[in-house]
């Protein structure tokens, strides 16, 4: 049996891997040159930091990637999250002692090879998955693959943007201007 790899790809899936890898190239790019201390910093009135914003996207990009292929039960249910299970989240945003910005980018460029395995391999892009049961999704409503690529692909471009603002506050490197 022969695997696609994303070299030999065409069409959609090669352009949603070029989005994914243009995005994913901002992000990272926001880092760049730092050291742990500066990857945790806070530059704002936000609890952003660019660790916690790659911590964060790594693993947005992997519980989609799992809801495409197992559906519903690979994200959490936000309806029956306490105080405590958001203030457990809001780690995810925060570089936390022990974590290295080496160690959440190597992480992420896991997590991107995995998802780009599944770009490459996925039987059908039109497949759907009903949305998990969260107050900020419509209910009863399902994605197809193509629209959780592309919400990957936007919920990247975003959080690089953020990334992108709180880098340039630390030393003014800019990445997107």
């Amino acid at each position: 049996m022969t695997t696609t790899t994303p070299a030999q790809l065409t069409g959609e899936r090669a352009d949603l891997l070029v989005a994914l890898a243009k995005q994913r190239k901002f992000l990272r790019l926001t880092t760049r040159d730092l050291t742990d201390e500066q990857a945790g910093a806070r530059t704002t009135v936000s609890e952003l930091c660019l660790g916690g914003l790659v911590k964060h996207v790594t693993n947005v990009e992997r519980l989609w990637a799992e809801f495409v292929v197992t559906g519903p039960s690979a994200m959490p249910d936000f309806t029956t999250w306490t105080e405590e299970d958001f203030a457990r989240r809001a780690d995810e945003f925060r570089l936390l002692p022990g974590e290295t910005l080496a160690g959440v980018l190597a992480a992420y460029e896991e997590v991107a090879a995995r998802t780009d395995e599944l770009v490459a391999t996925l039987p059908d892009l039109d497949a759907t998955q009903p949305l998990p049961k969260a107050p900020w999704f419509e209910a009863d409503a399902s994605w197809s693959a193509r629209r959780v690529l592309m919400h990957i692909v936007a919920e990247t471009a975003q959080h690089a943007g953020h990334a992108d603002i709180i880098r340039e506050a630390i030393d003014g490197a800019k990445s997107m201007g």
